[in-house]
């Protein structure tokens, strides 16, 4: 088996888990990490028995090294993955893609231009119990669609300084609703705030949003609740799938009502499998910079619609 050779950028929280799992796949050879703290770049290169730089240009210009994960802060994507393009690297951003819209458009143009593949690191749409649950909804197993609701609950995440929850945690349900029901939302609106003395962001967000084929979504998010809630319900016609992120089940209420049987698997490491299969066989990477710049599109005009207290339409974004 041909092994694809890669480095991750930024070995934090995330990044670190990125370095993991590439350390096991049978498919990666993890020749290089960095990151602009020495001590976490020492010791992640130490562990993982790898290369390790505090300037992530070293990797960037080792050309064995063909795919990049980039799990920088999101105020630094744009810089690092632009690099990272113009150095001729296959890139997967963790989410979201960009700080901004226009970064973004930038990153997927490049990428095009120059014939590399971007992906954006959605991790949940290969978690076992949403890839179920996208099978029962193309079978029909709920009949014609109605509405989505989802809570993402959790406590405050000291490492997260450079955005609210709304581009942390609802960009998530965010993509994930546009995956099950295969269809862009259409008109968005939101109330958000902030209760914490110690984020200086929005830490609550309760979002609505109605999608092209007429589906109603609704999200409530925040950084309030001292445990986590990951939890998902599609309503069809003929009954409702749940699905709870955390445990990767997946029950069918109504007319087709079943417990489903879910293989359980790590999200991450088939994201990465994923991404290293789409390189090795030239394919469009499971979920593009396209889907990453949708994402980030109407967690903005969430924001948007929550600071002006208006309902925004995609169309004028």
């Amino acid at each position: 088996m041909s092994k694809v050779n890669v480095g991750v950028i930024g070995v934090g929280a995330m990044g670190y888990n990125h370095v993991r799992v590439y350390s096991e796949l049978p498919t990666a050879n993890l020749m290089a990490v960095s990151d602009v703290v020495k001590g976490t770049m020492t010791e992640v290169s130490k562990e993982f028995n790898t290369v390790g730089f505090v300037d992530y240009d070293n990797i960037l210009k080792m050309p064995e090294i063909e795919v990049v994960s980039v799990c920088v802060p999101t105020t630094y994507h744009y810089e690092v993955v632009m690099s990272a393009i113009e150095h001729g690297k296959n890139v997967l951003v963790e989410k979201p893609i960009a700080f901004t819209l226009d970064e973004a458009k930038e990153m997927v143009e490049a990428a095009h231009d120059a014939g590399v593949k971007l992906a954006t690191g959605h991790v949940e749409r290969f978690n076992p119990a949403v890839l179920e649950a996208k099978k029962l909804i193309d079978a029909g197993a709920i009949g014609d669609l109605v509405s989505a609701s989802a809570k993402r609950l959790g406590p405050f995440p000291p490492r997260i300084k450079d955005v609210g929850v709304t581009i942390d945690l609802a960009i998530h349900e965010v993509d994930i609703m546009f995956y099950l029901l295969d269809s862009p939302a259409s008109t968005v609106y939101a109330n958000m705030g902030s209760k914490l003395e110690k984020c200086i962001y929005e830490d609550h967000a309760e979002i609505m949003m109605k999608f092209e084929n007429g589906v109603i979504g609704i999200l409530e998010t925040n950084w309030l609740t001292p445990y986590k809630k990951r939890q998902l319900d599609i309503t069809g016609v003929d009954g409702i799938i749940s699905i709870d992120y955390i445990d990767q089940s997946v029950k069918v209420y109504g007319k087709n009502a079943q417990k489903v049987k879910v293989d359980h698997k790590e999200p991450l490491k088939e994201e990465l499998n994923s991404f290293l299969s789409a390189v090795t066989n030239d394919e469009e990477p499971k979920i593009t910079g396209e889907d990453g710049v949708h994402a980030l599109k109407v967690v903005l005009a969430a924001m948007k619609s929550a600071k002006h207290k208006i309902p925004v339409n995609m169309n004028e974004c």
